[in-house]
């Protein structure tokens, strides 16, 4: 049971850093924001687990689910960072390292040099997106056209915002090698781990404000 979470949330993470290296490729912008869109569908089509995509329904597990849920949040968090550093990895052993890198090298600095309390706004924007974006694809109610539309919407809201995602920025810190720097280290796990805390609440929001407002 744990192996398949993780080997799904290691799928998950190794869609979003192709999603995030075709990002880097075009320059951002909203072309790489609607390409990075594919990523999600991806994982959303093939049920792989991505944990800016799980964390929201922590807010809905009974008692009796919700440690056993929590739990498997973990590991999807862990095999979502294989996956992201596995494709981080390989992109910086090709070809197209020398124009990936760097782009994902200035990507970071600019993270790296932000505020904490912007961090966790920008990521608990982020996070609320991402629900609303993964809860809209499972709604069998909705239109088919309109599930589809709202996934890449989102993506394409919380990228051209600058909203920040933990699970892609793990790639980003990857690809850039700035995930491993004695330097950096320490401050981007940090900065992953804050990022990881604004997602989960900005996932959160929306379930809590739906159960108040019921």
């Amino acid at each position: 049971m744990i192996f398949k979470i993780f080997l799904n949330a290691f799928l998950a993470g190794f869609a979003l850093g192709i999603a995030g290296t075709v990002n880097l490729s075009v320059g951002g912008g909203l072309p790489g924001a609607f390409l990075f869109g594919f990523g999600l569908f991806l994982i959303l089509c093939f049920s792989f687990k991505l944990f800016t995509g799980a964390i929201g329904y922590l807010a809905e597990q009974k008692k009796d689910h919700f440690f056993s849920y929590l739990w498997s949040l973990i590991v999807i968090w862990l095999g979502n960072f294989a996956g992201t550093a596995f494709v981080g990895w390989l992109v910086r052993n090709s070809r197209i390292a020398e124009k990936i890198v760097p782009a994902a090298e200035k990507l970071c600095e600019i993270k790296l040099a932000d505020s904490g309390l912007s961090i966790l706004i920008l990521s608990f924007f982020c996070g609320f997106l991402m629900f609303v974006a993964v809860d809209s694809f499972r709604r069998e109610s909705f239109p088919p056209i309109f599930r589809v539309l709202m996934v890449f919407l989102c993506v394409i809201i919380f990228i051209l915002s600058g909203f920040e995602h933990c699970i892609a920025n793990m790639f980003y810190f990857s690809v850039s090698g700035m995930l491993l720097e004695c330097q950096s280290g320490h401050l981007t796990i940090i900065w992953i781990l804050l990022m990881t805390l604004g997602n989960s609440i900005g996932g959160w929001f929306l379930p809590i404000m739906n159960k108040i407002r019921q």
